[in-house]
């Protein structure tokens, strides 16, 4: 029963992050073989590494991204790989406790 739970949350988590993914990433960008981490949880996140994490972004994202408060407690998050221009490279996203929103990623 316990594998069924942890599967369904790591897919719900995945989802959100592919959405997340489609709806920031710059006009034109393209990525390919993406492939993603177990998700994992951390209380290691402050707020103030959150700010600074929504304002650095990411090279191949949109700025201005519209977030969802943080949660006071744990995080999850999960971590993607992927293949961009022959590139392969790696996000970490944050996500709330109910996996629904991205709060932050590096």
């Amino acid at each position: 029963m316990l594998l069924s739970v942890s599967c369904g949350r790591q897919h719900d988590a995945e989802q959100t992050v592919k959405a997340f993914v489609e709806e920031n990433m710059q006009d034109g960008i393209q990525i390919s073989d993406r492939d993603f981490a177990d998700l994992g949880t951390t209380q290691l996140i402050s707020d103030s590494l959150i700010q600074l994490m929504r304002q650095r972004g990411a090279d191949l994202y949109k700025q201005g991204i519209a977030y969802s408060k943080a949660p006071d407690g744990a995080l999850y998050y999960l971590r993607m790989r992927y293949v961009h221009d022959k590139d392969t490279l790696q996000n970490t996203f944050y996500l709330n406790q109910e996996l629904t929103e991205v709060v932050a990623f590096k």
